[in-house]
């Protein structure tokens, strides 16, 4: 049963996915065959209004001015689609210069905005079962990132849209799951690369070859 629902998206070299019904050959390992009950289950989703409304904003905010509107500008046009006003921002930190570049120009476009750092709540990391040795400077006060805090305070405050600047991986997926607002996501994280995480996917070939290898 587990390989039969092992999906390789992507190293099919047919997409048929893409093309028009028939158009193309599907696969025999492609998901379209090997879950549509999950597919159909997904399908009647759309026919929820608040789901539909949000693809179809999705969907004319990809095709409008394609490939020229940046992400920044894709937010703001995705937000207005869907007739958000108060926008939400929920930032690391370390992306505070971020946060407010990104706060003063939803600002100058006409939104209002809440925007709320990583660390309020004060939570000790010890609160949660971290050890002084698992801390990144051990023998040192470290809150706790507090990503569910940021959620709450956010639904508290009922913005219509979040956006997460520079969120880590784990405390994202926290975010998303107690935000009560769609969450769309500006910047990924990445400190290493200056947050362009792709930049290890288009290196691979060298640079990060180790991380195929290992």
């Amino acid at each position: 049963m587990e390989d039969e629902m092992t999906f390789h998206c992507p190293t099919c070299g047919f997409q048929a996915c893409a093309a028009a019904p028939g158009e193309k050959e599907v696969p025999d390992d492609c998901p379209m065959l090997r879950a549509e009950e999950a597919l159909l289950k997904a399908r009647a989703q759309y026919e929820n209004p608040e789901t539909r409304a949000l693809a179809l904003a999705a969907a004319r905010t990809e095709a409008d001015r394609y490939p020229l509107e940046t992400r920044v500008e894709e937010v703001m046009s995705f937000a207005r689609r869907i007739g958000a006003t108060r926008l939400g921002i929920a930032s690391c930190l370390g992306l505070l210069r971020e946060a407010r570049l990104f706060q003063e120009i939803a600002l100058a476009n006409g939104f209002e905005v809440e925007a709320v750092c990583c660390k309020m709540g004060n939570i000790p990391k010890e609160e949660i079962g971290l050890t002084d040795e698992e801390k990144i400077r051990p023998g040192q006060f470290e809150a706790l990132c507090n990503p569910i805090g940021q959620a709450e305070v956010l639904n508290t405050v009922g913005t219509h849209l979040n956006v997460a600047i520079g969120l880590c991986v784990g405390h994202d997926s926290l975010f998303f799951r107690h935000s009560h607002a769609p969450v769309t996501v500006l910047v990924a994280k990445d400190r290493v690369t200056g947050h362009n995480p792709c930049a290890v996917l288009y290196t691979l070939h060298s640079y990060y070859r180790r991380l195929r290898e290992s």
